[in-house]
């Protein structure tokens, strides 16, 4: 399978999720992104405590990484007010999104309207367009409420949920349905990666899905207590979370990374003029590398260590 002929669905947060989605955005509209909603800080969260919605800033950051950062649409989007008034730090692109949400009956027509706007191909969907928040649970049983706070927690929680219960949109899962390849990641693992994996609908779709399931470490270490397990305890949390453990392959730098549970590709991955973001062409290198490996390997033992 070549990249450019497959079909691409990538989930995650904000951030890390933007930039896969513009690496990958000349396939099109073969690529769908699949958004976590469930931020409650910043413009986003002053929106949600305001009204009951879901969360458009990681929304809004992979519509606009998916167009020229030089394009008005994108300077719209992107602006940032200043001041410390009602407006002051709040995103216009964020209150765009929220006030189509208010006016339109369901938030992928608002989705939709504002990717007819920046002229966006690729399909970006929110996980859910039910608003839920992010609960943790300690292992003596006390909880933590919304994804600033599960971030902040000193030890790893023992599962997180979606509180209330969501269902996933129709159209996340015929993507993941159609998937030859499905990407988790980068971002912080327990607020962008894991969420979207605790809406069922999803989790039993990628579970069905004969699509490689790609993890893409992140290039510098993330502020959570995420950051001290190795790659084989995340997928251990990640199966006693979700009753499923979906990644066939693990996209990393460090060379000293191994697992018995999933194939490990070594790549130069660090974009040089932004050490914490994924050079666009290693990350395309890194991904046509798995590919070829993973189709290699389709025979052969399973579990294999490639350096480059």
């Amino acid at each position: 399978m070549q990249l450019k002929h497959a079909n691409v669905v990538a989930i995650g947060g904000g951030h890390g999720l933007g930039r896969t989605l513009s690496t990958l955005s000349f396939l099109g509209d073969q690529l769908t992104g699949i958004v976590t909603t469930t931020d409650n800080g910043g413009s986003t969260g002053r929106l949600r405590r305001r009204s009951s919605s879901i969360a458009w800033g990681d929304l809004r950051n992979c519509l606009t990484q998916l167009v020229d950062d030089q394009s008005v649409g994108s300077q719209l989007f992107n602006f940032r007010f200043d001041g410390e008034d009602e407006l002051g730090g709040h995103n216009l692109g964020n209150l765009i999104l929220y006030g189509l949400g208010q006016i339109q009956s369901r938030p992928l027509e608002s989705i939709e309207l504002v990717r007819n706007i920046l002229q966006v191909k690729t399909q970006v969907l929110p996980m859910s367009e039910a608003p839920t928040d992010l609960m943790a649970f300690y292992p003596e049983g006390r909880c933590r409420v919304g994804e600033l706070s599960v971030d902040d927690m000193p030890i790893m929680p023992k599962s997180l949920l979606l509180a209330p219960l969501v269902k996933a949109p129709a159209p996340c899962i015929d993507a993941i349905n159609k998937a030859d390849i499905i990407v988790l990641g980068p971002g912080s693992f327990l607020t962008s990666v894991i969420p979207p994996l605790l809406v069922r609908d999803i989790t039993k779709a990628i579970k069905k899905s004969s699509a490689h399931c790609i993890f893409l470490d992140n290039v510098v270490k993330e502020r959570s207590p995420a950051a001290a397990l190795t790659i084989d305890e995340k997928l251990d949390w990640i199966e006693e979370n979700t009753g499923y453990q979906p990644i066939h392959t693990v996209i990393t730098e460090d060379k000293e990374m191994s697992s018995s549970r999933a194939n490990i590709i070594v790549h130069d991955l660090t974009c040089e003029e932004v050490a914490h973001h994924h050079d666009k062409a290693k990350l395309i290198s890194a991904v046509n590398l798995c590919l070829e490996t993973h189709q290699r390997e389709q025979n052969k033992n399973p579990l294999t260590l490639v350096q480059t």
